[in-house]
Protein backbone atom coordinates (compact mmCIF):
# COMPACT_ATOMS: atom_id res chain seq x y z
CA UNK A 1 0.00 0.00 0.00
CA UNK A 2 1.34 3.44 -0.95
CA UNK A 3 1.82 5.93 1.88
CA UNK A 4 0.28 9.31 1.21
CA UNK A 5 2.51 12.35 1.79
CA UNK A 6 1.81 14.87 4.49
CA UNK A 7 1.94 18.66 4.22
CA UNK A 8 4.13 18.61 7.32
CA UNK A 9 6.94 16.58 5.75
CA UNK A 10 9.91 18.72 4.78
CA UNK A 11 12.96 16.53 4.30
CA UNK A 12 13.73 12.88 5.05
CA UNK A 13 14.81 12.41 8.63
CA UNK A 14 17.46 10.08 10.02
CA UNK A 15 16.41 6.51 10.68
CA UNK A 16 16.75 3.99 13.48
CA UNK A 17 16.32 0.23 13.30
CA UNK A 18 13.07 -0.07 15.22
CA UNK A 19 9.92 1.74 16.11
CA UNK A 20 10.24 3.78 19.29
CA UNK A 21 8.34 6.46 21.22
CA UNK A 22 9.03 9.90 19.82
CA UNK A 23 11.29 11.24 22.57
CA UNK A 24 13.36 8.03 22.76
CA UNK A 25 13.59 7.93 18.98
CA UNK A 26 14.99 11.47 18.90
CA UNK A 27 17.49 10.76 21.64
CA UNK A 28 18.71 7.46 20.25
CA UNK A 29 18.79 8.54 16.61
CA UNK A 30 20.23 12.00 17.00
CA UNK A 31 22.09 12.30 20.29
CA UNK A 32 24.48 9.38 20.44
CA UNK A 33 27.45 11.33 21.78
CA UNK A 34 28.15 14.40 23.90
CA UNK A 35 29.16 16.32 20.78
CA UNK A 36 25.82 15.54 19.08
CA UNK A 37 23.97 16.54 22.23
CA UNK A 38 25.92 19.81 22.31
CA UNK A 39 25.14 20.45 18.64
CA UNK A 40 21.44 19.84 19.22
CA UNK A 41 21.54 22.20 22.20
CA UNK A 42 23.22 24.87 20.07
CA UNK A 43 20.55 24.51 17.38
CA UNK A 44 17.78 24.66 19.99
CA UNK A 45 19.17 27.76 21.69
CA UNK A 46 20.00 29.40 18.34
CA UNK A 47 16.46 28.94 17.03
CA UNK A 48 14.88 30.11 20.28
CA UNK A 49 17.05 33.23 20.61
CA UNK A 50 16.74 34.12 16.92
CA UNK A 51 12.97 33.83 16.66
CA UNK A 52 12.03 35.02 20.13
CA UNK A 53 14.13 38.16 19.54
CA UNK A 54 12.75 38.49 16.00
CA UNK A 55 9.15 38.26 17.23
CA UNK A 56 9.69 40.70 20.09
CA UNK A 57 11.37 43.31 17.88
CA UNK A 58 8.83 42.83 15.09
CA UNK A 59 5.92 43.45 17.46
CA UNK A 60 7.72 46.41 19.06
CA UNK A 61 8.43 47.92 15.65
CA UNK A 62 4.84 47.72 14.41
CA UNK A 63 2.95 48.55 17.64
CA UNK A 64 5.08 51.19 19.42
CA UNK A 65 3.99 54.82 19.28
CA UNK A 66 7.23 56.54 18.30
CA UNK A 67 7.89 60.28 18.11
CA UNK A 68 5.73 61.89 15.40
CA UNK A 69 7.38 63.41 12.35
CA UNK A 70 6.01 65.90 9.80
CA UNK A 71 5.24 63.09 7.35
CA UNK A 72 4.20 60.56 10.01
CA UNK A 73 2.10 62.53 12.52
CA UNK A 74 0.72 59.42 14.29
CA UNK A 75 4.22 58.15 15.20
CA UNK A 76 3.57 54.60 13.92
CA UNK A 77 6.20 52.84 11.83
CA UNK A 78 5.17 53.85 8.31
CA UNK A 79 6.52 51.17 5.97
CA UNK A 80 6.12 47.39 6.18
CA UNK A 81 7.75 47.26 2.74
CA UNK A 82 10.95 48.76 4.15
CA UNK A 83 10.97 46.20 6.97
CA UNK A 84 10.72 43.40 4.42
CA UNK A 85 13.39 45.04 2.25
CA UNK A 86 15.79 45.22 5.21
CA UNK A 87 15.28 41.55 6.01
CA UNK A 88 15.94 40.55 2.41
CA UNK A 89 19.14 42.62 2.18
CA UNK A 90 20.67 40.85 5.16
CA UNK A 91 19.39 37.46 3.94
CA UNK A 92 20.96 37.84 0.50
CA UNK A 93 24.31 38.82 2.03
CA UNK A 94 24.24 35.66 4.16
CA UNK A 95 23.16 33.57 1.16
CA UNK A 96 25.87 35.07 -1.04
CA UNK A 97 28.60 34.23 1.47
CA UNK A 98 27.24 30.69 1.94
CA UNK A 99 26.90 29.97 -1.80
CA UNK A 100 30.31 31.45 -2.58
CA UNK A 101 31.93 29.45 0.20
CA UNK A 102 30.22 26.19 -0.75
CA UNK A 103 30.35 26.34 -4.55
CA UNK A 104 33.11 28.85 -5.27
CA UNK A 105 30.74 30.91 -7.40
CA UNK A 106 27.41 32.67 -7.11
CA UNK A 107 25.15 30.17 -8.78
CA UNK A 108 21.56 29.01 -8.53
CA UNK A 109 22.54 25.50 -9.49
CA UNK A 110 20.57 23.86 -12.27
CA UNK A 111 17.52 26.09 -11.80
CA UNK A 112 17.28 29.19 -14.05
CA UNK A 113 17.07 32.46 -12.17
CA UNK A 114 13.54 33.25 -13.39
CA UNK A 115 12.21 30.08 -11.78
CA UNK A 116 12.58 31.78 -8.38
CA UNK A 117 10.50 34.84 -9.32
CA UNK A 118 6.99 33.47 -8.52
CA UNK A 119 7.88 32.29 -5.01
CA UNK A 120 9.92 35.46 -4.41
CA UNK A 121 6.84 37.56 -5.18
CA UNK A 122 4.61 35.46 -2.92
CA UNK A 123 7.26 35.45 -0.19
CA UNK A 124 7.55 39.24 -0.35
CA UNK A 125 3.79 39.73 -0.18
CA UNK A 126 3.41 37.23 2.67
CA UNK A 127 6.05 39.04 4.76
CA UNK A 128 4.49 42.42 3.96
CA UNK A 129 1.08 41.12 5.06
CA UNK A 130 2.56 39.68 8.25
CA UNK A 131 4.05 43.02 9.30
CA UNK A 132 0.86 44.92 8.48
CA UNK A 133 -1.30 42.44 10.40
CA UNK A 134 0.42 43.48 13.65
CA UNK A 135 -1.15 46.91 13.32
CA UNK A 136 -4.56 45.31 13.84
CA UNK A 137 -4.17 42.04 15.79
CA UNK A 138 -1.91 40.91 18.62
CA UNK A 139 1.23 38.86 18.12
CA UNK A 140 -0.24 35.80 19.94
CA UNK A 141 -3.18 35.80 17.50
CA UNK A 142 -0.78 36.07 14.58
CA UNK A 143 1.40 33.24 15.90
CA UNK A 144 -1.52 30.86 16.41
CA UNK A 145 -3.13 31.91 13.13
CA UNK A 146 -0.01 30.80 11.25
CA UNK A 147 -0.79 27.21 12.23
CA UNK A 148 -3.92 27.31 10.06
CA UNK A 149 -1.78 27.61 6.91
CA UNK A 150 -1.88 23.81 6.75
CA UNK A 151 -5.07 23.88 4.69
CA UNK A 152 -3.73 26.41 2.12
CA UNK A 153 -0.50 24.35 1.95
CA UNK A 154 -2.54 21.24 1.14
CA UNK A 155 -4.60 23.08 -1.46
CA UNK A 156 -1.50 24.55 -3.13
CA UNK A 157 0.22 21.17 -3.04
CA UNK A 158 -2.76 19.66 -4.81
CA UNK A 159 -2.92 22.41 -7.45
CA UNK A 160 0.81 22.85 -8.10
CA UNK A 161 2.13 19.32 -7.70
CA UNK A 162 -0.92 17.02 -7.73
CA UNK A 163 -0.16 15.86 -4.19
CA UNK A 164 -2.74 13.59 -2.57
CA UNK A 165 -3.17 13.75 1.20
CA UNK A 166 -4.71 11.23 3.58
CA UNK A 167 -7.95 11.63 5.53
CA UNK A 168 -5.99 11.98 8.79
CA UNK A 169 -4.13 14.97 7.35
CA UNK A 170 -7.40 16.71 6.49
CA UNK A 171 -8.92 15.89 9.88
CA UNK A 172 -5.88 17.26 11.72
CA UNK A 173 -5.93 20.38 9.55
CA UNK A 174 -9.60 20.98 10.40
CA UNK A 175 -8.92 20.55 14.14
CA UNK A 176 -5.99 22.98 14.01
CA UNK A 177 -8.09 25.52 12.11
CA UNK A 178 -10.86 25.14 14.72
CA UNK A 179 -8.35 25.75 17.51
CA UNK A 180 -7.02 28.82 15.70
CA UNK A 181 -10.57 30.18 15.35
CA UNK A 182 -11.31 29.63 19.06
CA UNK A 183 -8.07 31.28 20.14
CA UNK A 184 -8.48 34.24 17.76
CA UNK A 185 -12.14 34.82 18.62
CA UNK A 186 -11.78 34.72 22.40
CA UNK A 187 -8.56 36.75 22.42
CA UNK A 188 -10.24 39.61 20.61
CA UNK A 189 -11.42 42.71 22.41
CA UNK A 190 -15.04 42.80 21.41
CA UNK A 191 -15.56 46.56 21.43
CA UNK A 192 -17.27 47.96 18.37
CA UNK A 193 -14.42 50.35 17.67
CA UNK A 194 -11.97 47.51 17.20
CA UNK A 195 -14.15 45.09 15.25
CA UNK A 196 -13.26 46.65 11.89
CA UNK A 197 -9.52 46.77 12.57
CA UNK A 198 -9.50 43.15 13.74
CA UNK A 199 -11.23 42.13 10.51
CA UNK A 200 -8.53 43.94 8.53
CA UNK A 201 -5.88 42.11 10.54
CA UNK A 202 -7.50 38.74 9.77
CA UNK A 203 -7.54 39.65 6.06
CA UNK A 204 -3.80 40.41 6.20
CA UNK A 205 -3.15 37.12 8.01
CA UNK A 206 -5.19 35.20 5.44
CA UNK A 207 -3.12 36.79 2.67
CA UNK A 208 -0.01 35.82 4.60
CA UNK A 209 -0.83 32.13 4.99
CA UNK A 210 -2.07 31.77 1.39
CA UNK A 211 1.05 33.39 -0.07
CA UNK A 212 3.29 31.45 2.29
CA UNK A 213 1.60 28.20 1.22
CA UNK A 214 2.30 29.05 -2.43
CA UNK A 215 5.93 29.90 -1.61
CA UNK A 216 6.72 26.59 0.08
CA UNK A 217 5.00 24.52 -2.60
CA UNK A 218 6.69 26.42 -5.45
CA UNK A 219 10.07 25.91 -3.80
CA UNK A 220 9.27 22.22 -3.45
CA UNK A 221 8.37 22.17 -7.13
CA UNK A 222 11.78 23.66 -8.00
CA UNK A 223 13.51 20.95 -5.96
CA UNK A 224 11.41 18.30 -7.72
CA UNK A 225 12.11 19.63 -11.19
CA UNK A 226 15.84 20.32 -10.86
CA UNK A 227 16.81 18.00 -8.00
CA UNK A 228 17.92 18.77 -4.45
CA UNK A 229 21.40 17.63 -5.40
CA UNK A 230 21.54 20.41 -8.01
CA UNK A 231 19.88 23.21 -6.02
CA UNK A 232 20.72 23.46 -2.32
CA UNK A 233 18.97 25.53 0.35
CA UNK A 234 21.45 28.43 0.14
CA UNK A 235 21.09 28.66 -3.63
CA UNK A 236 17.33 28.74 -3.10
CA UNK A 237 17.78 31.45 -0.47
CA UNK A 238 19.96 33.51 -2.83
CA UNK A 239 17.61 33.16 -5.82
CA UNK A 240 14.46 34.02 -3.88
CA UNK A 241 15.99 37.01 -2.10
CA UNK A 242 17.47 38.37 -5.35
CA UNK A 243 13.97 38.87 -6.73
CA UNK A 244 12.54 39.83 -3.33
CA UNK A 245 14.93 42.79 -3.12
CA UNK A 246 13.86 43.87 -6.61
CA UNK A 247 10.16 43.69 -5.71
CA UNK A 248 10.51 45.54 -2.39
CA UNK A 249 12.76 48.22 -3.93
CA UNK A 250 10.21 48.76 -6.70
CA UNK A 251 7.45 49.02 -4.11
CA UNK A 252 9.35 51.58 -2.02
CA UNK A 253 10.13 53.75 -5.04
CA UNK A 254 6.67 53.68 -6.62
CA UNK A 255 4.78 54.18 -3.34
CA UNK A 256 6.83 57.19 -2.28
CA UNK A 257 7.59 55.59 1.10
CA UNK A 258 11.37 55.95 0.87
CA UNK A 259 11.64 59.64 1.91
CA UNK A 260 9.01 59.02 4.60
CA UNK A 261 10.95 56.16 6.16
CA UNK A 262 14.26 58.03 5.96
CA UNK A 263 12.77 60.98 7.86
CA UNK A 264 11.09 58.67 10.38
CA UNK A 265 14.19 56.60 11.17
CA UNK A 266 16.29 59.74 11.42
CA UNK A 267 14.08 61.00 14.25
CA UNK A 268 13.43 57.58 15.79
CA UNK A 269 16.71 55.65 16.08
CA UNK A 270 15.03 53.07 18.33
CA UNK A 271 12.83 52.07 15.39
CA UNK A 272 15.96 51.70 13.26
CA UNK A 273 17.46 49.28 15.80
CA UNK A 274 14.25 47.25 16.06
CA UNK A 275 14.26 46.94 12.27
CA UNK A 276 17.97 46.10 12.15
CA UNK A 277 17.68 43.38 14.80
CA UNK A 278 14.70 41.74 13.06
CA UNK A 279 16.79 41.60 9.88
CA UNK A 280 19.76 40.00 11.62
CA UNK A 281 17.71 37.47 13.61
CA UNK A 282 15.66 36.56 10.54
CA UNK A 283 18.90 35.61 8.74
CA UNK A 284 20.42 33.74 11.68
CA UNK A 285 17.12 31.92 12.16
CA UNK A 286 17.22 30.67 8.57
CA UNK A 287 20.77 29.39 9.09
CA UNK A 288 19.72 27.47 12.20
CA UNK A 289 16.70 26.09 10.32
CA UNK A 290 18.90 24.68 7.57
CA UNK A 291 21.37 23.27 10.09
CA UNK A 292 18.73 21.66 12.31
CA UNK A 293 16.84 19.99 9.47
CA UNK A 294 20.06 18.74 7.88
CA UNK A 295 21.55 17.30 11.07
CA UNK A 296 18.50 16.22 13.07
CA UNK A 297 15.60 16.00 10.61
CA UNK A 298 12.21 17.70 10.32
CA UNK A 299 10.66 15.97 13.37
CA UNK A 300 13.18 17.47 15.77
CA UNK A 301 12.95 20.81 13.99
CA UNK A 302 9.13 20.83 14.24
CA UNK A 303 9.28 20.11 17.97
CA UNK A 304 11.75 22.95 18.53
CA UNK A 305 9.66 25.42 16.54
CA UNK A 306 6.44 24.38 18.29
CA UNK A 307 8.20 25.07 21.59
CA UNK A 308 9.30 28.42 20.18
CA UNK A 309 5.70 29.33 19.36
CA UNK A 310 4.63 28.66 22.95
CA UNK A 311 7.52 30.74 24.30
CA UNK A 312 6.74 33.56 21.83
CA UNK A 313 3.09 33.74 22.85
CA UNK A 314 4.01 33.72 26.56
CA UNK A 315 6.66 36.44 26.15
CA UNK A 316 4.34 38.62 24.07
CA UNK A 317 1.40 38.22 26.46
CA UNK A 318 3.55 39.09 29.48
CA UNK A 319 5.46 42.05 28.02
CA UNK A 320 2.72 43.62 25.89
CA UNK A 321 -0.10 42.75 28.34
CA UNK A 322 -2.30 40.76 25.96
CA UNK A 323 -5.31 39.43 27.85
CA UNK A 324 -6.16 35.80 27.07
CA UNK A 325 -9.23 34.05 28.46
CA UNK A 326 -9.52 30.41 29.48
CA UNK A 327 -11.43 29.72 26.25
CA UNK A 328 -8.64 31.22 24.13
CA UNK A 329 -6.07 29.11 25.98
CA UNK A 330 -8.19 26.03 25.26
CA UNK A 331 -8.00 26.90 21.57
CA UNK A 332 -4.20 27.22 21.76
CA UNK A 333 -4.00 23.90 23.62
CA UNK A 334 -6.02 22.21 20.88
CA UNK A 335 -3.68 23.59 18.20
CA UNK A 336 -0.46 22.52 19.90
CA UNK A 337 -1.90 19.14 20.92
CA UNK A 338 -2.84 18.29 17.34
CA UNK A 339 0.55 19.47 16.06
CA UNK A 340 2.29 17.35 18.68
CA UNK A 341 0.20 14.30 17.80
CA UNK A 342 0.82 14.85 14.10
CA UNK A 343 4.59 15.02 14.63
CA UNK A 344 4.50 11.79 16.63
CA UNK A 345 2.31 10.04 14.03
CA UNK A 346 4.63 10.98 11.18
CA UNK A 347 7.69 9.91 13.16
CA UNK A 348 6.14 6.47 13.76
CA UNK A 349 5.09 6.20 10.10
CA UNK A 350 8.68 6.86 9.00
CA UNK A 351 9.94 4.19 11.40
CA UNK A 352 7.41 1.69 10.03
CA UNK A 353 8.51 2.36 6.44
CA UNK A 354 12.05 1.43 7.40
Amino acid sequence: MTNKPSPFEVLPTHHSDQREPLVNHMINAHVQSPSRAAELLVCFIGLQISYLTWGFCQESLMTTQFSPTPMVPDGRFPSAAFAVFSNRVVAIIVAYVAVKNRHGTVSNGAAPLLSFAPCALSNTFSSWSQYNALKFVSFPVQTIFKSSKIIPVMIMGRLLKGTVYGSKDYFEAVLITLGVFIFSYYTKKHSGDQAGSEAIGIIFLTCYICCDAFTSNWQSKIYQRYGKANVDSFQMMFGVNSFAIFFTSLGLLTSGELPVIIEFLGQNPVAFWYNFITSITSATGQLFIFRTIKEFGPVTFSLIMTTRQIFSITLSAMYFHHAMSIKSLCGATLVFSVIGYQIKRKSIAKADRR
